[in-house]
């Protein structure tokens, strides 16, 4: 019997996939409080876009949803997908 673990061991495992896990439960969460989603709005929020918000407000679902819903208003206002730079070549 060894005293030392080894790599990979079913505690390191499941220490890792827990935290991934309650990141995908506050995904889940994030994207019910905003309620559906449609046009340039449903194609911005990936599930990886809403885990960067929610990582942002350090997993605060109410925090990231405003600062969500602040960033969806000015890019509507904007638009910033539909800019183009033309160069004068």
């Amino acid at each position: 019997m060894s005293i030392f673990r080894r790599r990979g061991s079913s505690h390191q495992q499941q220490e890792q996939e827990q935290p991934e896990l309650q990141s995908e439960s506050k995904v889940n969460e994030l994207k019910a409080a905003l309620g559906p989603l449609s046009g340039r709005s449903l194609l911005y929020c990936t599930d990886a876009c809403l885990r960067r918000y929610l990582e942002a407000r350090n997993w605060n679902v109410e925090k990231a949803k405003k600062m969500l819903e602040e960033t969806l208003a000015w890019r509507s206002t904007y638009k910033p997908e539909e800019i183009r730079w033309v160069s004068d070549i």
